[in-house]
């Protein structure tokens, strides 16, 4: 099974539906489109069966620098909230500075 990416709009911010299984060959497109956004943005993780670490770190980045992550099962929350601990020394409830290159996932 692939990953699939839908975009849709939802009061000023862009949520990306993503379903399937993001791993290491779907993390380069899922930083690709996320590249491509420039306002707020949404990824809603509902529809997704498995994540590897390369798609953990991206989730974990991009929640540093403002994305918000939607329906997160509990096994994916848990893993990106210990990344980004690990990694930025913060929770995921502390929002740091502005957006930055998501080329570091």
């Amino acid at each position: 099974m692939s990953c699939r990416i839908d975009r849709v709009s939802d009061d000023n911010r862009v949520v990306l539906l993503v379903s399937g299984r993001i791993t290491g060959e779907h993390v380069a497109m899922l930083r690709g489109v996320l590249e491509q956004e420039s306002g707020r943005v949404a990824i809603d993780l509902k529809n997704v069966l498995l994540v590897d670490r390369e798609a953990v770190k991206l989730l974990a980045l991009g929640e540093a620098n403002g994305t918000e992550l939607r329906n997160c099962p509990p096994y994916i929350r848990e893993w990106v909230t210990r990344e980004r601990t690990e990694t930025y020394g913060r929770p995921a409830e502390q929002r740091p500075r502005g957006r930055q290159d998501m080329d570091d996932a």
